[in-house]
C-alpha cells in the first residue's frame, strides 16, 4: 500500500501516507482552491440562488494554467481554421463557456475540498503518517482533483506531451524545477493507482 491505492473491500480505496506526503497533497489542494477562486454567489451569501442563476464568463482565463483547467470547447487540433471558421468557434466557446464554467469551477472546487476534508479527519499512526481510506464517492473526487493538479503542475513546468513528460525524468538534481517535477510525477502515480481501484 505505501505510496499507491489499493482498492478495499466492498469498494473504495486505501494509501498509506507519511506527514511529508499529507502535507504536500493538502498544501497543492488548498494552492488548487485559491487559484480556482470562489463561486459568483460568494458576494450575496444570503442569496441562495445568486449563483445558481449567475452567468460565467465568456474569455477564457488569462493565466495559462485556469486556461488549462477551462480549456475553450471548440477548437480545431488538427490545424489552424480560417477566419471565418474562428470566428466561429470562438463564438460557440464563449457561449459555451458563459454556461458551464461555473458549474465546472463548482466541481473542482468541491473535489479540492473533499481532498482537504478526507486529510483532515485522518487519525495519525503511532510511527507517523496515516492510513487514508476513501468511499467509492471520494475516490472519485480525489481523483478529479489529482487530475486537476498534475494539469496546473503539467502547465506550471510547460508538459504539452508525453515526450516532455520523458525530459522531466532526465532533469539534473540541481534543476529548480526538480521539487515540481517530482510532484508532478508521484501525483501521477497516485492517480493511475486510484483509477485502477475504480476499475470493475
Amino acid at each position: 500500500m505505501p505510496g499507491h491505492f489499493e482498492p478495499l473491500r466492498g469498494g473504495g480505496a486505501a494509501v498509506a501516507l507519511d506527514d511529508v506526503e499529507i502535507s504536500i497533497i493538502r498544501s497543492l489542494a488548498v494552492q488548487l482552491l485559491e487559484l480556482i477562486g470562489p463561486g459568483p454567489g460568494e458576494d450575496a451569501p444570503d442569496d441562495p440562488l445568486a449563483e445558481l442563476f449567475a452567468e460565467g464568463p465568456t474569455e477564457p482565463p488569462k493565466d495559462p494554467v485556469l486556461r488549462r483547467l477551462f480549456p475553450d470547447a471548440y477548437s480545431d487540433p488538427e490545424g489552424t481554421p480560417g477566419p471565418e471558421e474562428a470566428e466561429e468557434q470562438q463564438a460557440h466557446s464563449a457561449e459555451f463557456r458563459r454556461y458551464t464554467e461555473n458549474d465546472l469551477r463548482a466541481g473542482k472546487r468541491e473535489n479540492a475540498l473533499a481532498v482537504i476534508r478526507c486529510l483532515d479527519a485522518l487519525t495519525p499512526a503511532l510511527d507517523g503518517g496515516a492510513i487514508l481510506k476513501l468511499s467509492t464517492a471520494e475516490s472519485r473526487q480525489w481523483l478529479g482533483a489529482l487530475n486537476d493538479l498534475r494539469l496546473a503542475i503539467g502547465s506550471r513546468l510547460e508538459i504539452e506531451d508525453e515526450d516532455d513528460t520523458d525530459v522531466l525524468y532526465r532533469l539534473p538534481d540541481e534543476d529548480p524545477r526538480k521539487p515540481m517535477v517530482m510532484a508532478y510525477l508521484w501525483l501521477g502515480g497516485l492517480q493511475e493507482t486510484l483509477v485502477n481501484t475504480l476499475m470493475p
